[in-house]
């Protein structure tokens, strides 16, 4: 029996409300997975947080996460929640949760699952590329710095490191390792996106990325510039397996990657260090509809299913593993029956008639299983 800790931030917005109906659905693995153990605790940390305190993210709320097998979040931050500079308090707090776990590689899938509302959903073989997104250097290394001189003149300094490129570079070609390969043919690729004809910094991004592709003779390995890359997204997604690139590219490209595939809402994501993982929706707080019952909770309950599968191949533990696809397998089915969506997905669902739905499919593949046994 495995048992893992987990430290969950519901944050703001529509986030405890798609939280909620994430744990849930994790709750619902105890009887098809008894020797699965997940301990969570919720801690309070965000916006709301900082309105009432005046820090967002406390010191014993961030040890707590360093402590915990694996962070799930949910979504943070609310508009009319500025720090003194006027900026929001959501940058702030995520960039320094990054930098704490120093998890440096963003996990984007992008997946279309049948019943989805995707424009490209009858054209091509499908569509299912992960997005990799060099979390911690790029653009996003001089947040909190920069240079602002007299209210005329404004600069930001883009990072790109040897170390920092090649381990998320590494991270990228041993996932397609393990993948399928692209929906075209099967074939296992990695894509460089960067500005390489342009910048010295992208320039070196692909001199170091192609370094390490030639300890991978298994995968191939490609570069496209990020404008090129953009076309290519919409016009033939099916022909990428796993996509690299800089902090901001990734920031970019992972939300049309999410438009691909019917929207934030079937979004999840990881944040992956060597230590630490962190997992999260890759949509917002949504404030004007939090408290209405009607956010998609799916993009929180595959983003816990990401923690599952990296708890599992990290413990090489299987039960845990197949826990993760039981998740996904249950929310795809639930998409593809199309009876419990949300208003994003055309539906009119509530965000914990979502959860249940899921929930119970859960139950049904395991009842299913067993009498196939029987």
């Amino acid at each position: 029996m495995a048992t893992y800790n987990i430290a969950l931030l519901p944050g703001d917005g529509i986030g405890p409300e798609c939280m909620a109906a994430t744990e849930v659905v994790l709750g619902a693995l105890a009887e098809p997975f008894p020797d699965l153990v997940l301990n969570w605790s919720a801690y309070r940390a965000g916006a709301e947080r900082f309105r009432e305190t005046g820090v967002a993210l406390p010191d014993d709320v961030l040890q707590s996460c360093l402590d915990a097998d694996a962070v799930l979040l949910s979504a943070i931050g609310l508009p009319d929640v500025r720090m003194p500079d006027g900026t929001e308090v959501q940058p702030t707090m995520m960039v320094g949760l990054r930098r704490a776990l120093n998890v440096y590689a963003a996990v984007r899938p992008v997946k279309l699952y049948k019943g989805a509302p995707c424009a490209l959903r009858d054209a091509g073989p499908g569509i299912d590329f992960v997005i990799i997104r060099e979390n911690l250097e790029g653009l996003f290394a001089s947040f909190g710095g920069g240079a602002a001189v007299d209210d005329e003149v404004a600069t930001d300094t883009l990072i790109v490191t040897r170390r920092g490129t090649a381990r998320v570079a590494k991270f990228a070609f041993e996932l397609a390792q393990r993948r399928a390969g692209r929906p075209t043919d099967g074939k296992k690729m990695v894509t460089c996106v960067d500005k390489a004809n342009v910048f010295r910094s992208f320039a070196f991004f692909r001199s170091v990325f192609f370094d390490v592709a030639r300890e991978f003779s298994d995968v191939a390995a490609e570069a496209v510039y990020v404008d090129a890359m953009s076309l290519y997204m919409v016009t033939r997604p099916w022909d990428f397996d796993v996509v690299v690139t800089e902090n901001q590219f990734g920031d970019i490209l992972s939300d049309l990657g999410a438009g691909l595939v019917g929207g934030l809402g079937l979004g999840p994501s990881g944040e992956i260090g060597e230590d630490h993982g962190l997992f999260q929706p890759s949509h917002g707080t949504a404030p004007q509809i939090a408290g209405q019952g009607i956010a998609n909770p799916m993009a929180t309950v595959l983003s816990a299913a990401m923690m599952l599968d990296w708890l599992g191949d990290r413990h090489g533990d299987a039960n845990c593993l197949a826990a993760s696809r039981a998740i996904e397998d249950a929310t795809a089915r639930v998409l593809r029956q199309g009876q419990w969506l949300t208003p994003d997905l055309g539906g009119r669902a509530s965000t914990m008639d979502v959860a249940k739905a899921i929930a119970a499919e859960l139950v049904e593949a395991r009842d299913a299983a067993r009498n196939a046994t029987t």
